[in-house]
C-alpha cells in the first residue's frame, strides 16, 4: 500500500503497480463433467474439465462414508490402552 503522502503516477511506469497487459488467459464459460454423469457449468480459463468425483457422488458430501473395521483393530486398540489407565 502506498502512503497517502506519496503521489504515484502509473503513467510514469512505476514497477509493481500495474498488471502486464495481454498476458492473462481468456476467462470463459466452462463445463465440468464427473465420472458419475453430473455436469457443472461454471467459468474458467479451461473450456472443459473431467473429474473422477464431484459433490454429488463423493462419500464426504453424500454421507455414505463408513469406517471399515474388519479385523477389530479399534477394539484391540481400546482394550490395550484401557489397561494403561
Amino acid at each position: 500500500m502506498v502512503p497517502s503522502s506519496i503521489h504515484v503516477s502509473p503513467q510514469k511506469g512505476c514497477k509493481g503497480l500495474l498488471m502486464k497487459a495481454d498476458i492473462h488467459p481468456e476467462y470463459t464459460a466452462a463445463t465440468i463433467r464427473c465420472a458419475c454423469g453430473n455436469v457443472i457449468e461454471t467459468r474458467s480459463a479451461r473450456k472443459e474439465m473431467r473429474v473422477n468425483t464431484c459433490s454429488r457422488c463423493h462419500p464426504f458430501y453424500t454421507g455414505s462414508a463408513k469406517l471399515l473395521d474388519t479385523e477389530g483393530r479399534v477394539q484391540r486398540f481400546q482394550k490395550r490402552y484401557a489397561k494403561a489407565k
